[in-house]
């Protein structure tokens, strides 16, 4: 049995009429998968946001469909809500086959302390948050560590292949994708080495625009554009 438990009713309402549903703080729902009818379903607004509270994307949920005897094992694949208001609009129930494996991507939380931090004044970066993986919907972690205290260098850094992965989950991400790592600090000369170079740059187009601009002074005929604006108005 999994962890979560949700009950849902199956649903006759479809198209614009659906909004009525939402103002009685109704939930229209939806659930798919393979080998599975699709089936439109509703359910209170109320139990929906609580499960989108307690309940990570890869969590197991026995969903039990009011007039079916047995509940359907699912895993939550769309949220939908208003882009003004943010308020739920809809939700996407994938049914799953807990004897096949399941593709699905899982959070990469950073533990520990990158020692290069505080000892050189590094600047951590995390390139990647999540790993996508392959394994039985029940073998499906809801986070992977990535341990930094290792970073104890100015530009060393952690790889997907180095993440401590457990033997029955296949990574599908590249192992020399980086995860982290703890690069130099920009110091003052480098600072005003560009700073420096930015100016002499400025400076040579400065510098080109008056060449440009000269010669159609001195080639000029008549009096200045000022002179001329002078005469026409008197």
């Amino acid at each position: 049995m999994a962890d979560v438990q949700l009950t849902v009713d199956q649903r006759a309402v479809t198209g614009k009429k659906v909004r009525s549903l939402r103002r009685s703080g109704i939930t229209p729902a939806h659930l798919y998968g393979k080998g599975t009818e699709s089936l439109s379903l509703q359910t209170e607004t109320a139990k929906i946001i609580n499960l989108l509270r307690t309940t990570g994307r890869n969590v197991i949920i026995d969903l039990q469909v009011t007039g079916e005897g047995e509940p359907r094992p699912v895993v939550l694949r769309g949220v939908q809500r208003d882009p003004v208001t943010d308020e739920l609009v809809h939700v996407d129930f994938f049914q799953i086959s807990l004897s096949e494996k399941l593709r699905a991507d899982v959070q990469i939380v950073i533990t520990g302390e990158a020692p290069a931090v505080h000892v050189y004044g590094g600047v951590f970066l995390q390139s990647i948050d999540h790993l996508t993986i392959e394994a039985l919907p029940r073998d499906i972690p809801a986070h992977i560590e990535a341990d930094v205290s290792r970073l104890e260098e100015l530009e060393s850094a952690l790889f997907v292949r180095e993440l401590p992965v457990p033997a029955n989950i296949d990574v599908l991400t590249d192992p020399d994708q980086m995860v982290a790592k703890v690069s130099a600090p920009r110091i003052a000369a480098e600072i005003e080495a560009e700073e420096a170079a930015a100016a002499e740059e400025a400076a040579a187009a400065a510098a080109e625009e008056g060449v440009e601009a000269a010669p159609a002074e001195e080639g000029a005929e008549g009096p200045p554009a000022g002179e001329e604006k002078a005469e026409e108005g008197s």
